[in-house]
């Protein structure tokens, strides 16, 4: 391992020491101060994350205001760490909630600032210190962010970023300063950074891939459905994990449903990601594009027919593309980061249920119906971390989230966060 990558683990794990003793509401008020300046400078980092991997800018500022409301959210929240008694036979019985120490934070580069941030925050305010891998493409995100925390006032050493590869973050994770790992990327990362973690004892935390179900039901507000449709599947150009990837449509629907939605989808089309009106750019990397590519031949290749072409036009940039599949197409098993969905039919709610489950994810679905019962029918059904009612999937700081299946493990977000990295200690005396 080089000195300075090193260097850091090691200033990251003396700053532990100190900053553990920080009191909760100390901590908050830098957190604030914090999401200040995120806010303040949303214009400036907007332009960054569009420079790095291509986002419209207009989204990019989006995210990076979105992630001041995270911290401030955690800014104010309830401190759920404070000793907790618990009545017993004993003179003393307490829960403590002691941070764990250096986390190693594995983040991808499709939201350079909202992930890594929503990673970061929780840890950081429960009292550990963490030091960041980000994506290659993505660095300059990744200084910018740790300069934001040092202008805020944090303590040298509570957040730093490593400039470092792939191939590097096995021995990062086996030093000993490190304590836990969260990594949100694809699910093959995640098993080998689960498989290092588990190896050496040490607790991770994974939100990995998706192929999340778009469901409508012959009930629903076909209008709304289409229109938010079109926009779950396309924002970030489809580079997200809880986009909407599979349309399962009911069958007495379908043929008033598909006109809309398509006319929705083809209101899509790429332009220049520094113009505030864009909506749709081009992929974050020309090798992603070539991914896609041939996942949609793939798809053809098993029998999907085309209701919209998958058109590239650029090295990096498509036509945003629409196909429907029958299950045992083997894409159907696999995530599209990209402008592409899928459309499936379904005879009815029993058959809806069945083909939403049968994949391997279980990251977030969207129901479409004004029926209650029928609400809760999916509701219990379906396999998933989140399941949203006649809305699209977009986290919130206040609730929970995380996947099942090979979404992951663990829980980003809400109250629940703060407890993903320590450990409850059991006091006990007489």
């Amino acid at each position: 391992m080089e000195n300075l990558i090193e260097n850091k683990l090691l200033k990251a794990d003396q700053a532990f020491q100190e900053w553990k003793k920080v009191p909760f509401e100390e901590k908050q008020k830098l957190i604030a101060k914090a999401a200040e300046i995120f806010k303040n400078k949303a214009d400036v980092f907007g332009k960054l994350i569009t420079e790095e991997m291509n986002k419209p800018i207009s989204q990019a500022i989006s995210e990076v205001e979105k992630s001041a409301v995270m911290m401030n959210y955690y800014a104010n929240a309830e401190n759920i760490l404070s000793p907790e008694k618990i009545e017993s036979e004993y003179k003393i019985s307490e829960i403590h909630y002691v941070p764990k120490g250096v986390i190693l934070g594995v983040m991808p580069w499709n939201f350079p600032f909202w992930q890594v941030l929503r990673f970061a925050t929780p840890a950081i305010l429960a009292g550990n210190t963490v030091v960041l891998k980000h994506a290659s493409i993505c660095f300059g995100s990744g200084n910018a962010i740790e300069k934001v925390f040092i202008e805020a006032g944090f303590p040298e050493g509570v957040f730093q970023n490593l400039e470092v590869g792939h191939g590097e973050v096995k021995e990062i994770l086996e030093h000993k300063t490190i304590k836990g790992v969260s990594l949100t990327g694809s699910e093959k990362a995640g098993a080998e950074v689960a498989a290092t973690a588990g190896k050496n004892i040490k607790k991770s935390l994974l939100e990995l891939g998706g192929s999340d179900a778009f469901i409508v039901l012959e009930d629903a507000d076909l209008d709304e459905a289409a229109k938010v449709g079109a926009l779950a599947r396309l924002q970030n150009c489809g580079q997200t994990c809880v986009a909407a990837k599979r349309f399962i449509i009911q069958r007495e629907v379908e043929f008033d449903f598909l006109p809309k939605f398509i006319e929705e989808y083809k209101k899509y089309v790429p332009g220049d990601p520094k113009l505030k009106e864009t909506k749709l750019a081009g992929m974050a990397r020309p090798d992603l594009a070539d991914d896609l590519e041939k996942q949609y031949q793939k798809a053809l290749d098993h029998g999907a027919e085309v209701i919209i072409p998958l058109e590239r036009i650029s090295e990096n940039e498509f036509i945003p593309g629409l196909v429907r599949v029958e299950e045992g197409n083997p894409v159907l098993q696999e995530e599209l980061f990209g402008p592409l969905g899928m459309v499936m039919i379904a005879h009815n709610d029993n058959e809806a249920l069945e083909i939403a489950n049968n994949i391997p994810f279980g990251l977030s679905n969207s129901v479409w119906t004004k029926n209650e019962e029928r609400q809760q029918f999916f509701i219990d059904g379906l396999e998933s971390g989140t399941v949203n009612i006649n809305r699209m999937t977009s986290s919130d700081p206040r609730f929970p989230f995380g996947g099942t299946k090979s979404s992951g493990y663990g829980t980003e977000l809400s109250l629940l966060a703060l407890k993903e990295f320590v450990t409850a200690k059991t006091i006990l005396g007489k």
